[in-house]
């Protein structure tokens, strides 16, 4: 069905709110794609292809460079298709923020198979856990000292 540029931006900000650290902009969805990081929209519509795009800039923006995130892409795509990349991203998002916050005691292997462009993708998200820890820490003081 595809979605709208404002609806993109509305679903992809409920998504990243429980971060508190992320926000996405019609603007912003618009300058990854005139940057060549997000497929143009067809029709005016964003498709599951261009979410999963959306959601790993608007997460890896904060360790990266919009052009390492661009040949980080480039990258991927040459070992792993976006469905298989993207499910990689959220799982060593979720294994790493478990660790790092607590909730578990040791780092699981995410896949079968080791490739370099999956140890860059992990790099990047223990540096943006780490930046996601020190966030809620420094909010939850914020938080105490009202």
């Amino acid at each position: 069905m595809g979605l709208y540029l404002e609806q993109v931006t509305t679903y992809l900000n409920q998504i990243f709110a429980p971060l508190d650290c992320i926000e996405l902009t019609g603007s912003m969805v618009r300058n990854y794609v005139k940057k060549g990081l997000v497929a143009n929209p067809v029709q005016k519509r964003y498709f599951a292809d261009h979410l999963a795009h959306l959601i790993a800039i608007g997460l890896l923006k904060h360790v990266l460079s919009l052009e390492h995130i661009h040949a980080l892409f480039v990258r991927q795509q040459r070992v792993y298709s976006t469905p298989i990349a993207y499910d990689y991203l959220g799982m060593e998002l979720e294994n790493m923020l478990f660790l790092i916050f607590g909730l578990k005691d040791a780092v699981e292997e995410i896949g079968s198979t080791f490739s370099s462009e999956k140890q860059m993708l992990r790099s990047a998200i223990i540096a943006l856990s780490n930046i996601i820890y020190l966030n809620a820490c420094f909010q939850q003081e914020e938080t105490v000292a009202k």
